[in-house]
C-alpha cells in the first residue's frame, strides 16, 4: 500500500504553493483562487493546500522530503539559508536531517539516510 494524497490546511495557499514549487520541485496542477491548490511531485503524489483561518499544527507535525544523498541535503540547506530562511545546519538524528518552517504554517523536514 502506498500513500498517494495528503491535504494540508495552510494560512497562505499562494505562499505555500510558491515555496513548494521553488524549493521542492512540486508542480501546481490546479487552483481555485487563493483558497486551494493541488500539487504533484515527480511520483504523482498529490498534495492539496487549503486555506484555513487559524492554522496550528502540533509542534512535532511535519512533512518530509527525502533526498538521495547527504550532499543534496547540504545543497538544499544552503539554498534555503541563502534565500533568507531560518534553518539550522543538518545533523545526524534518524538520518542526516534539518527542518524549515514553510510559509503557510507547517514544517518540512529535509533528510537522507
Amino acid at each position: 500500500m502506498k500513500l498517494g494524497h495528503l491535504n494540508l490546511t495552510v494560512n497562505d495557499v499562494n505562499a505555500s504553493k510558491e515555496f513548494l514549487e521553488t524549493y521542492f520541485d512540486m508542480t501546481c496542477v490546479g487552483s481555485r483562487g487563493s483558497g486551494f491548490a493541488a500539487m504533484f511531485d515527480d511520483d504523482q503524489f498529490v498534495l492539496t493546500l487549503m486555506k484555513g483561518k487559524e492554522v496550528h499544527y502540533p509542534k512535532t507535525f511535519h512533512i518530509g522530503f527525502p533526498q538521495e544523498s547527504r550532499e543534496k541535503v547540504d545543497q538544499m540547506n544552503k539554498r534555503l539559508l541563502d534565500a533568507g530562511y531560518v534553518v539550522d545546519l543538518p545533523i545526524e538524528s534518524h538520518g542526516y536531517t534539518f527542518y524549515v518552517q514553510a510559509p503557510g504554517g507547517f514544517t518540512i523536514e529535509v533528510l537522507s539516510e
